[in-house]
């Protein structure tokens, strides 16, 4: 199932791909999915983020090789910080290179969006929180990561947090291919396979810290491949049985 929010009418709704249309919902999707009746071609929606999290969960350097190029040492336990939500834009929308960085750049993620209240959740039994996943691009100014003590500046800017298109459901999250692009040309690929805390310890790393709620978002940390992105750029983030978030890139 693809679980998507769009703009319409009477403002941002849920709703359900299916056969090239959305279904509107008449409520968030995380409980029950009530279909309202009415419909709307995809071809014609302007997609916006596909859930309102209360707070976007970060894992920072959760991919040994992404570790390597920026010469920090693995953590022994989740890295994790926050983006705002504020930092949300949906597929399509504009990434704003702003004029306090000279280096921002791309990180392409699986996010996992949680589907129920979690709290103090075992490893063993997390994974049963998932509503389900969508793409992220963590975009990180990396000159001021550097710079600053934590990463709340740097990853917290507006337009910082392209999700999307939709959330899809029922996909097995240890091994997907999470890949970017940059104007076409390939610039990441990784595994989530290959996570040094795979989803399900993240899940419950983080519900022992604070509460998820549903329309949560944890982005579990990007391959290595990570790049400066300039004016005019197009990026996009693929992960494979998920589906494309596409952006373009401007300077303020």
């Amino acid at each position: 199932m693809d679980v998507v929010r769009c703009q319409t009418g009477s403002g941002p709704r849920y709703g359900v791909i299916h056969a090239g249309v959305i279904r509107l919902l008449l409520q968030s999707p995380y409980s029950e999915c009530l279909y309202s009746g009415e419909e709307l071609p995809l071809a014609e929606a302007r997609l916006l983020p596909p859930c309102v999290p209360s707070k976007i969960v970060g894992i920072g350097f959760n991919y040994a090789l992404h570790s390597k190029e920026l010469g920090v040492e693995i953590p022994k336990e989740p890295l994790i910080f926050l983006k705002p939500p504020s930092a949300l834009i949906g597929a399509g929308e504009t990434i704003l290179l702003p004029a306090q960085s000279k280096q921002v750049e791309y990180e392409a993620e699986l996010g996992v969006v949680i589907g129920r209240k979690t709290k103090n959740v075992t490893a063993a039994a997390a994974l049963g929180s998932v509503f389900g996943c969508t793409c992220i691009n963590d975009v990180t100014a990396r000159d001021l990561q550097q710079a600053d003590v934590q990463f709340t500046r740097a990853k917290g800017f507006d337009t910082f947090c392209p999700m999307g298109p939709w959330i899809r459901t029922g996909l097995d999250v240890t091994r997907m291919r999470v890949r970017s692009f940059v104007n076409g040309e390939p610039r990441q690929d990784g595994s989530t396979a290959d996570l040094i805390h795979p989803v399900a310890e993240l899940i419950a790393y983080v519900s022992q810290v604070m509460t998820l709620n549903p329309g949560d978002v944890i982005a579990t940390g990007t391959p290595a491949g990570v790049g400066i992105l300039t004016d005019g750029d197009c990026v996009v983030v693929e992960i494979t049985g998920l589906g494309r978030l596409t952006n373009s890139v401007k300077e303020l």
